[in-house]
C-alpha cells in the first residue's frame, strides 16, 4: 500500500517572487526560460529509452521547475530521477507510469506558466498605464 502523496502546487506564485525578488519581467523571462527547457527535455521523458536518459531529462525539469515555484512538477521528476538512478531499474511498466505523471504534471504546469504569464504581463501593464 503506498502513502497518499502531499498535495502540492502547481505553481506556487510566491515563491517564484521571491525567486526574482518581485521583479515582474525577471520573473516572465525565468518562466519563458522554463517553457524552453520543457520542450526539449520532455522529448526525453520516454520510458522506451535508457533509464539513465529520462532520469537526466527528470532531474533537468525538476531543477527547472523548483526555479517558478511548479513544487507539484518538482516532485514527480524527483521520484522519477530516483527510480532512473536506483540500481534496479524499474520495469518499463512502473517507467511508464512514473514518467505518465511527469507528463501529467508537465502538462498542467505549462497551462499554470501560460497564466502567469498573462497575469504578470497584466499587471505590468497596469502599472505602467
Amino acid at each position: 500500500m503506498t502513502e497518499p502523496r502531499p498535495s502540492l502546487p502547481v505553481m506556487d506564485l510566491d515563491h517564484l517572487a521571491a525567486m526574482t525578488g518581485n521583479d515582474t519581467d525577471l520573473g516572465i523571462e525565468v518562466i519563458e526560460i522554463f517553457q524552453h527547457q520543457a520542450q526539449l527535455w520532455s522529448r526525453l521523458l520516454d520510458p522506451r529509452l535508457e533509464a539513465r536518459d529520462w532520469s537526466d531529462a527528470a532531474h533537468t525539469l525538476k531543477g527547472a521547475s523548483l526555479g517558478i515555484g511548479a513544487l507539484k512538477l518538482a516532485a514527480a521528476c524527483e521520484r522519477a530521477e530516483k527510480a532512473g538512478r536506483s540500481d534496479a531499474a524499474p520495469s518499463p511498466a512502473h517507467a511508464a507510469v512514473l514518467l505518465g505523471e511527469v507528463k501529467d504534471a508537465l502538462g498542467e504546469t505549462l497551462e499554470a506558466a501560460a497564466r502567469a504569464i498573462y497575469d504578470l504581463t497584466a499587471s505590468r501593464k497596469r502599472r505602467e498605464s
